[in-house]
């Protein structure tokens, strides 16, 4: 479905965009014009150093700070990075000749995947893109058709759209693409852009990512001197949300199976939805509403990439508030919060309790342990002990992994692999996969899971609401996080941010910490109870962690802290709970009197909000 738009040329020299640029604008270049791609180089750049012989290839480009730049854009099994300037002490680094670098590499990529996989060369290989409302995403987006072309990979931009959908756009007919990219940086500022990346396989890897990457940081130091390129094949704009809301809006109907209105099984609920100006707002026009339900009550509905309302997460208290707010204000059964690209989401049930983190794991967990029983929830290693007791209740098993939505999903997916039936798994985040659903983490799914069984329950005669299902959740006494942030250069942060973690290890092991011990199962450092891979192939760590569970001899285990290496910013996350008042405070000074000073590793991490609570109690 091509459009007939009329379109304008965007120079990929320029980085910095106009605020005021309408984002609606964005799927309208390329139209009825050939778009010229004339020779740039990156305003980072100041030196160009290339060392070759007389048959070099741009492989053989000597790694430099042009390179460095580049790879410093991954972000886990992502890419992310600055696309507008207006953040203090950021640069911008996510430019389009970077964004053009890499779309190319990813485009080889699955080319030479598929090829592979047939065993013969491969023609019209097909890819898609999607974005979420930012407003960089108008030049961006022509950067990765570009790279595309350049790869030999046919485009098909799908607008604004869904981080969940993009990957629904490799599997459902008749799009069913070879490969998708969603251009999005989720909850951060609307400085900030990047790009997600999917097969029919599922998303990427963080290894997959580095080697994509790093490709992209070759051709992008090789081509600082010189390039020179025409798009003549336009991308193919495509509809493909209209039919991903049809998908959902079909498993709603089929699974609720309505005795009097199978059509609008909605019809009588109230669903309030708060999209935070991101791409969630087709939930309420395209799935909701089409189903009978009524969605008076909604909140920021409409697209706006300057998010001026605020942050669209479902962990922002604003949003929750406000969203908790319209809910009891309007009496409604439920209240929904997306995420930017609704890869994430959280709810408000009927007597205006807020359902996110912890809460929405054991949610979820209820739910599908009366459809599995005796099978195993998945989560990172962030969760309490009392959500571990909730999920055991249940009859259900808790294994507690790696920090990061890609690693639990990883492990759920290795898990069932090998005959474990693992048909959750969720991040305290508000990432949450389901078997059933692709391993995919997608906002909109779990949500339309979550009405189904509030549907279900009335039909059955309860009026207590969703919420109810969680009653017995016990919640720890105190919790935490605090930040260190490395004193680095940034080419240097991850190495001795690694330092410092194993540093950390290394004193706990060593009973340095006492009462402080491991958690040990694996090739992961989580807690006790967690199943224990069964192949001989640990999973590959893109950011270090451990956790430590605390003891004294008058509580016994009392609390944990989970250490970790940030895979979006040159710092150290610390978490901590306890399940006795003042636990947290003590287990702060404990680790800044015992491990942080003695160590020195106070000298390579800023630990002034470690030394701000240890003193105060009190979070700044």
């Amino acid at each position: 479905m091509a459009s007939t738009s009329v379109s304008s040329s965007i120079s990929l020299q320029s980085n910095a965009q106009n605020p005021s640029f309408p984002s609606n604008t964005t799927t309208k270049v390329f139209l009825n014009n050939l778009i010229k791609l004339s020779s740039f180089s990156s305003p980072l750049s100041k030196t160009i150093i290339v060392k070759s012989s007389s048959t070099a290839k741009y492989n053989e480009v000597v790694v430099d700070e042009d390179m460095d730049r580049i790879r410093r854009l991954q972000n886990g099994s992502d890419v992310r990075g600055v696309a507008l300037k207006g953040e203090k002490g950021r640069t911008v680094d996510l430019t389009p000749p970077a964004v053009d670098a890499i779309a190319e590499s990813f485009g080889e990529w699955v080319i030479h995947g598929l090829e592979k996989e047939k065993g013969h060369p491969v023609e019209n290989v097909r890819v898609s893109l999607g974005k979420d409302p930012r407003i960089s995403g108008a030049s961006l987006s022509v950067a990765v058709f570009a790279g595309l072309a350049r790869a030999g990979c046919l485009a098909f931009d799908m607008g604004l759209a869904t981080t969940p959908a993009c990957f629904m756009s490799t599997i459902l007919p008749p799009f069913a693409y070879d490969a998708s990219i969603m251009m999005t940086a989720s909850h951060l500022p609307y400085t900030r852009n990047g790009l997600k990346f999917f097969t029919k396989k599922g998303g990427l890897t963080s290894p997959d990512v580095e080697e994509i990457c790093d490709k992209a940081a070759r051709k992008y130091a090789n081509r600082l001197a010189k390039v020179s390129t025409m798009l003549s094949a336009l991308p193919t704009k495509v509809d493909f949300m209209s039919t991903y809301a049809n998908h959902l809006r079909d498993i709603i109907k089929k699974r609720v199976n309505h005795p009097s209105h199978y059509d609008t099984p909605l019809q009588g609920f109230q669903i309030v939805v708060n999209a935070g100006n991101g791409s969630g707002g087709f939930f309420t026009w395209d799935v909701l509403d089409k189903l009978g339900a009524d969605t008076f009550g909604s909140l920021h509905l409409n697209p706006d990439g300057m998010f001026p309302n605020h942050i669209p997460n479902p962990e922002d208290k604003t949003a929750m508030a406000l969203t908790r707010a319209a809910v009891l204000e309007n009496s409604a059964d439920l209240g929904i919060v997306f995420d930017t690209d609704v890869d994430r989401s959280g709810v408000v049930d009927n007597k205006g309790k807020p359902i996110n983190g912890d809460k929405l794991i054991a949610l979820m967990s209820a739910i599908v342990l009366r459809e599995h029983p005796g099978t195993t929830i998945v989560t990172d290693a962030r969760t309490s002990m009392a959500l571990t007791r909730f999920i055991t209740s249940r009859g259900g098993h808790h294994c507690l992994y790696r920090v990061g939505y890609r690693n639990v999903i990883d492990k759920g997916v290795k898990l069932n692999e090998n005959g474990i039936e693992a048909p959750l798994m969720m991040e305290t985040t508000g990432h949450g996969a389901l078997k059933e659903n692709y391993f995919l983490d997608d906002g909109a799914y779990m949500v339309v899971k979550i009405i189904i069984e509030m549907v279900r329950m009335k039909l059955s005669g309860s009026d207590e609401g969703i919420g109810s299902l969680i009653n017995d959740l016990e919640e720890p006494i105190e919790s935490i996080e605090l930040r260190m942030n490395i004193v680095s250069e940034p080419r240097h942060a991850k190495a001795r941010g690694v330092e410092a973690i194993e540093t950390f290890r290394n004193y706990v092991e060593e009973g340095k910490l006492e009462g402080w011990e491991l958690d040990t199962c694996g090739d992961c450092w989580v807690s006790e109870g967690c199943l224990v891979d069964l192949d001989d192939t640990p999973a590959t760590i893109d950011a270090h962690m451990y956790r430590a569970k605390v003891s004294d001899e008058e509580h016994g285990q009392h609390g944990w802290v989970h250490i970790r290496q940030s895979i979006h910013n040159p710092n150290i996350a610390v978490n901590m709970q306890s399940s006795v008042p003042g636990g947290c405070l003590t287990m702060t000074r404990a680790l800044r009197d015992k491990f942080l000073l003695p160590s020195g590793v106070d000298r390579i991490l800023d630990i002034s909000q470690i030394d701000k609570y240890g003193k105060s109690g009190r979070l700044a």
